[in-house]
């Protein structure tokens, strides 16, 4: 019974940290664990106004990204993955910004928990990439994943998922190449198309049917825009995609990107 009552009083004594962050970035692998980064030599504290998950004002201990990605070059290509199986392809150039938009991992003391993000949804710990000044470089929401576990470096969406890709005869700056590119910034952290993507998080937008197939071209903007306008869901995770976000051109695009894939269908 003593030792159970000692035993006990350890535990409740000394602080868990059991979360660990994987960074897989070739030859400079490395895993973190959250007392490792609490501790780390440019932690600081910062204010994230209008934080894209909580919808307001957050502070938070955390560690410049571009501090972590030893050896990453501008040119590279990182994927982010996050618990829940969300999986944002970003190119690792804005991530090593140290003015304007600049990226930190905010770090989740267990000590200090995060609030919850919702009545039914754990916090965004343990890790939460987070920017300060995203309007500079206009950062999109799904550039923002929480609970992340691990980044790793990889090759380009383009190669690795050639099932993505448009009519190699369309020109860089023609509207559906394009919307390919904003596909990649806005849709392929949580979708599939073709059966193509790393994400677990949402339906495939081609197979078996496009949205373009099954929406009107209006109603299908207005759904990006506001998802429960059209489908009112209180379990729905889909996010509204703001003139801010997504300006009406690029919406445009996205959606000729997608209507030109409907006829480019890939069973995997």
């Amino acid at each position: 019974m003593k030792a159970l009552t000692l035993l006990g009083a350890l535990l409740l004594s000394t602080p868990l940290f059991a979360a660990q962050l994987t960074l897989e970035l070739g030859a400079q692998s490395h895993t973190w664990q959250t007392e490792a980064l609490l501790k780390h030599s440019e932690v600081k504290t910062i204010t994230v106004s209008n934080d894209v998950s909580y919808k307001r004002t957050m502070t938070y201990r955390a560690v410049p990204v571009a501090a972590l990605l030893t050896g990453i070059k501008s040119d590279d290509h990182l994927q982010a993955v996050a618990l829940d199986g969300f999986a944002a392809e970003m190119p690792a150039a804005p991530l090593l910004n140290t003015e304007g938009a600049q990226a930190w991992l905010a770090i989740e003391d267990p000590a200090k928990p995060w609030p919850r993000l919702s009545a039914d949804k754990p916090s965004a710990g343990p890790f939460y990439l987070v920017w300060t000044h995203p309007e500079a470089a206009n950062i999109s929401p799904e550039q923002w994943p929480f609970q992340v576990s691990s980044i790793k470096r990889l090759a380009p969406v383009a190669e690795r998922f050639p099932a993505l890709l448009p009519d190699p005869a369309l020109k860089a700056d023609d509207p559906v190449s394009q919307g390919f590119a904003l596909f990649q910034k806005n849709c392929l952290a949580c979708h599939r198309l073709n059966g193509a993507g790393d994400a677990q998080f949402g339906p495939d937008l081609n197979i078996p049917f496009s949205p373009t197939e099954y929406f009107g071209a209006d109603f299908l903007k207005r759904y990006i825009r506001d998802p429960q306008s059209l489908r009112h869901w209180p379990q729905a995770k889909m996010p509204g995609f703001s003139e801010a976000v997504l300006p009406a051109g690029d919406l445009d695009k996205l959606v000729e990107y997608l209507t030109h894939m409907a006829g480019r269908k890939v069973q995997r």
